[in-house]
């Protein structure tokens, strides 16, 4: 186990190209999160999960607050503002631990939403202060919970 973690965290961010576009659009505004950091924001969020498959997040037993057949940032802005202050902090996790993490302010994750969702085909967003998990599926759209306690 401790040589597959190992593996992981050299892996971690060696593929920044991925988010260059978005980086240059937000500016000094967006955090870009260590391997530690990302590994310290999954525990509590996506790590309360169960998965079904390799990158999916189990939603059975947990509070889904929303679930959207849109696929594109309209979509994506739509849920946010229901869901979330603009400024509250949010964590965007990619399917590919290559590209790393960011922490933004969720009123950014809308302005950018478009760009964020170009960077993979499957995204989270950890809206932070409300406790609430967004997934993005490339065509299925997303679905938004409570991170189970």
């Amino acid at each position: 186990m401790q040589e597959k973690a190992l593996s992981a965290e050299a892996g971690y961010g060696t593929h920044p190209e991925v988010i260059a576009v978005l980086l240059a659009a937000i500016g000094d505004a967006v955090l870009v999160l260590s391997y530690e950091e990302d590994r310290s924001f999954a525990a509590v969020s996506l790590g309360r999960f169960g998965s079904v498959g390799s990158s999916r997040l189990d939603w059975s037993g947990v509070e889904v607050v929303q679930r959207s057949p849109a696929f594109d940032g309209e979509g994506l802005r739509e849920l946010l503002s229901r869901l979330a202050r603009p400024d509250e902090l949010a964590v965007v996790f990619w399917g590919n631990l290559a590209v790393p993490s960011l922490a933004l302010e969720t009123g950014l994750v809308e302005a950018q939403a478009d760009a964020i969702l170009k960077c993979g085909y499957e995204c989270w967003i950890y809206l932070v202060d409300s406790g609430i998990v967004i997934e993005f599926q490339d065509g299925e759209g997303f679905t938004a919970g409570r991170v189970p306690s």
